[in-house]
């Protein structure tokens, strides 16, 4: 239950459970979901251009989509998230995390010079900032757009709003200010 409940996400009660369908596997299936784990961690490492998660040295999307466009994110779920939409055609860029005074990760801590690097190549002609819109995402895009912007790149910010399917009355203040400035012609 104490290794279980270390995952993120995962408190006491389902770390309980967790352990009593191990406890209840039998050794085979115990031993196979032991060897997944192990196996995940020997083959799936980061790719050497965008950070991604692969089990090669350049991952499958770097390999064969578009470079003059790369978007920027987070962390690897993120890119999860984004290419479920299947409308993306460019390439990604992993910071593995944000800029984050308060916690001790500055510029430094992050991928921000891979990105520097992968843009001065000279291929790239547009960086799309995808991080959170949070406090750091915010600031962590905005200090990328500022050391982009000489390299003579062009650099978008993912739009922020009201989410489909949501009432205007329950939106946040932050949200629906955004939302109305950020608006586009229909």
């Amino acid at each position: 239950m104490n290794e279980f409940s270390k995952l993120p996400g995962v408190g006491k009660k389902t770390a309980q459970r967790y352990a009593y369908r191990v406890i209840s596997m039998s050794e085979g299936e115990a031993r196979a979901f032991s060897e997944a784990i192990l196996d995940v961690k020997r083959r799936v490492r980061f790719c050497k251009i965008c950070g991604n998660f692969t089990e090669e040295e350049v991952c499958g999307i770097c390999k064969t989509r578009d470079r003059s466009l790369i978007c920027v994110v987070k962390e690897p779920k993120d890119v999860i998230a984004l290419e479920k939409l299947h409308e993306y055609k460019g390439v990604y860029h992993v910071l593995h995390g944000v800029i984050d005074p308060m916690n001790g990760v500055g510029p430094n801590n992050i991928r921000i010079k891979e990105l520097l690097e992968r843009v001065g190549g000279g291929q790239v002609q547009e960086v799309i900032m995808a991080t959170n819109p949070d406090v750091e995402g915010e600031a962590t895009a905005l200090y990328i757009a500022k050391l982009l912007k000489p390299l003579g790149v062009k650099v978008t910010r993912i739009a922020h709003g009201v989410p489909v399917g949501s009432e205007l009355e329950y939106a946040d203040e932050v949200t629906l200010a955004r939302a109305l400035k950020d608006r586009k012609e229909i």
